[in-house]
């Protein structure tokens, strides 16, 4: 998978989350959920962009990483609306709890290559 595609999948995430809030009633527990859900699921996307102008390799994986950590974040607030049911969208939840996880899988990857990657690069200077 490219960066391109990387991209457009998290931005495809984005807004699975927004169309899931639109569903969900007007509660006090809703409302805060969904505030939350909004942040957390929305910021990989954006993240993934800063990411992408990273002024280091270490920058680089550090931007990886909040998109990592806002990901799982997106993941556990998917999983305590789901089991709350306050939603509407029932094909939708199922759709993102799956992305989410295979987005994590994928991002959990992404770093450790880049780890791998940053090591390499700072054994080789050191010679």
């Amino acid at each position: 998978m490219n960066k391109q595609d990387l991209e457009e999948r998290l931005i495809n995430f984005a807004v699975l989350i927004v169309e899931i809030v639109e569903t969900m009633p007007v509660t006090k527990a809703a409302n805060h959920l969904a505030g939350q859900l909004i942040r957390s699921g929305t910021s990989p996307a954006l993240n993934y962009g800063e990411a992408q102008s990273g002024e280091s390799r270490r920058d680089f994986i550090h931007k990886i990483k909040i998109v990592l950590k806002e990901l799982r974040e997106s993941n556990i607030c998917l999983k305590i609306i789901n089991r709350t049911n306050n939603f509407k969208a029932e094909d939708k939840m199922k759709f993102a709890l799956n992305e989410s996880n295979e987005l994590i899988s994928i991002f959990v990857k992404s770093v450790e290559t880049a780890q791998k990657n940053d090591q390499k690069q700072g054994r080789n200077h050191k010679s």
